[in-house]
């Protein structure tokens, strides 16, 4: 039989099926092979108790990719998530989250919560910094569960990371669009006796047969010390377009004279919040100390 694992912990995999979640170990080949199952994976199985839904892993089919965070395979896109207000947005760390998933090749929807309580100028002032970079921009109310249709389009038959900070309101996004998401966590919970601790593992929620959310632990810091500052600028595709303006090739689009990006920024063809954050991170990267 084939599923997807949905949820790895202590040994264990939750492979969801159409008969049912089912509780497996992976076979030794796997670790001979060096080779660890992930959340995400689409294996196959063989039942040691089909009443009691326990099994084995016996074949993990080819990735489309994998990601080292959080550790995932064929994931599709990520769905980032945001406050308006309530915390305002931190706009460094929405980039380096941004960064981190161009690095990974990830197309990127990015979700803006708690618009029932935001201003038509906070709206604009997102919109105008966000949509022009090439990302496809939400503003919904989970609380009031407006908008939760149109994530749900964007969903439609893939396997979608979801991440954001702490106090955003991603929980309730996730609940909104899948209620019994709470339900499920804590019978997985019991089975493996770990309790709440469980919710620092990513785990992915079958919203049908063909679509997948996987929730992450929410984050506060997203570090960038692997990263080299000339890589930086390939990570902001508003840019691409203007570059061939730049006198030099490899423009930093910092300090040089006759930049078509500095140009594009002064025209407002780029987001300025945008290019402040991309200017600090690249001193950061700068900075950064060599070991």
């Amino acid at each position: 039989m084939q599923g997807k694992i949905i949820k790895g912990i202590a040994g264990f995999y939750y492979v969801h099926t159409t008969k049912g979640v089912v509780e497996c170990k992976a076979k030794g080949i796997f670790r001979k092979d060096k080779i660890k199952p992930l959340v995400g994976d689409n294996v196959e199985i063989e039942f040691v108790d089909e009443e009691q839904l326990l099994g084995n892993i016996i074949k993990i089919f080819p990735r489309s990719n994998a990601l080292v965070r959080p550790a995932s395979a064929n994931i599709d896109q990520a769905l980032v998530i945001f406050a308006i207000v309530k915390p305002n947005p931190n706009y460094n760390l929405l980039d380096r989250f941004l960064i981190r998933m161009e690095q990974q090749g990830l197309p990127v929807v990015i979700c803006f919560n708690k618009k029932d309580i935001a201003s038509d100028m906070e709206l604009q002032e997102l919109s105008s910094s966000y949509d022009r970079c090439g990302y496809q921009v939400l503003f919904v109310s989970g609380e009031k569960k407006q908008g939760i249709d149109q994530i749900e389009k964007h969903l439609h038959g893939k396997t979608t990371v979801v991440a954001g900070p702490s106090g955003v309101g991603k929980s309730t996004i996730i609940n909104a669009l899948y209620p019994e998401a709470n339900m499920e966590t804590g019978e997985i919970s019991r089975k493996i006796e770990r309790g709440r601790h469980t919710t620092r593992h990513a785990q992915l929620f079958a919203l049908s047969e063909d679509t997948f959310i996987m929730d992450t632990p929410g984050f506060t810091s997203l570090s960038l010390d692997d990263m080299e500052k000339e890589d930086l600028r390939d990570c902001y595709p508003e840019f691409a377009e203007f570059e061939e303006n730049c006198r030099f090739g490899g423009c930093a689009h910092i300090s040089e004279p006759v930049c078509g990006v500095k140009d594009a920024l002064a025209a407002g063809k780029i987001s300025r919040v945008r290019y402040e954050n991309y200017a600090a991170l690249y001193e950061e990267l700068k900075n950064k100390k060599k070991y």
